[in-house]
């Protein structure tokens, strides 16, 4: 064999080696990538890796190799939408910046948390060094529903200014599995006692009116504020403030005062499911 074929041969290694290289940077991007996509989007992905990888030669991975990775990809997905309530909407990328020891990228994410939606956009720096990885996020902007909140925003301005895009989505699926929880419990109680209890702002409002049928302008608003702190931290704050005319007033005031205080005692002692019910069986007995 001279040295010409030699020459062939090492060619079309270096190109097959190039190939690999590069098929192997795509599937690396795809896999990061799919952590964020949303169900549709995953799937165009799917099936365009699946067209690019056909009659691809053996020494490369099996297109059936990439839908095994890519549906366990998609389960871990599902899973983590399950146990955190969020669903990604839309998502996209951006390399800035790629060397042999660092990647800058820009990524905006989008979606919802149970009812709450919001959308974040971050750069993500990563180093790689040795065999150890670090990443570093900084530009952060966030915008969630409920900003207008005094206390939602020093949160949000609190960890744009951190950075801290771990803690934003912690605290986040605490937040709105708060409001999830407030909601249903606002339904459940609607439903039952349809001529009681009244929602002036809707489902999605912070408080409800519960009415005597029975006496006339007798009524109790449970205040039910969902407080977040800029630590991340998600505090329910609820109370009972009574609306009773004033000739009721006047024979019952004693009884009227202690009632905020009753019912702070009640959700202490018996959570709020049970403290509002307490309420509700009252004022649907007519007593």
């Amino acid at each position: 064999m001279d040295e010409s074929d030699f020459k062939a041969y090492e060619d079309e290694i270096q190109a097959l080696e190039e190939e690999i290289r590069l098929l192997t940077e795509k599937y690396e991007d795809l896999r990061q990538e799919s952590t964020f996509f949303s169900d549709e989007e995953i799937l165009k992905a799917k099936q365009s890796f699946q067209r690019e990888t056909q009659g691809e030669t053996k020494g490369h991975e099996s297109p059936s190799d990439l839908k095994a990775e890519l549906e366990s990809l998609e389960a871990d997905l599902s899973l983590l939408m399950e146990f955190t309530g969020f669903h990604f909407t839309s998502h996209s990328r951006k390399i800035i910046e790629r060397t042999k020891d660092k990647t800058v990228q820009k990524y905006r994410l989008s979606g919802k948390c149970h009812s709450l939606s919001f959308q974040v956009e971050f750069q993500l720096l990563e180093m790689q060094n040795n065999e150890n990885v670090s990443a570093v996020v900084s530009d952060l902007s966030i915008i969630m529903e409920s900003r207008d909140d005094l206390n939602v925003s020093k949160f949000v301005t609190s960890t744009e200014e951190c950075g801290d895009l771990l803690t934003f989505f912690r605290s986040f699926s605490t937040y709105a599995e708060w409001h999830e929880h407030r909601r249903s419990t606002f339904l459940h109680f609607k439903a039952k006692y349809p001529d009681i209890v009244t929602l002036p702002e809707g489902l999605l409002g912070d408080f409800i009116i519960l009415k005597n049928p029975k006496v006339s302008g007798f009524e109790l608003m449970i205040v039910w504020k969902i407080h977040l702190d800029e630590e991340g931290t998600t505090t329910p704050v609820l109370d009972l403030l009574p609306k009773v005319p004033e000739q009721v007033l006047q024979q019952s005031r004693g009884s009227v005062e202690r009632l905020p205080g009753s019912f702070r005692s009640a959700l202490r002692l018996l959570g709020i499911e049970a403290a509002i019910e307490n309420l509700l069986t009252v004022l649907a007995s007519g007593k």
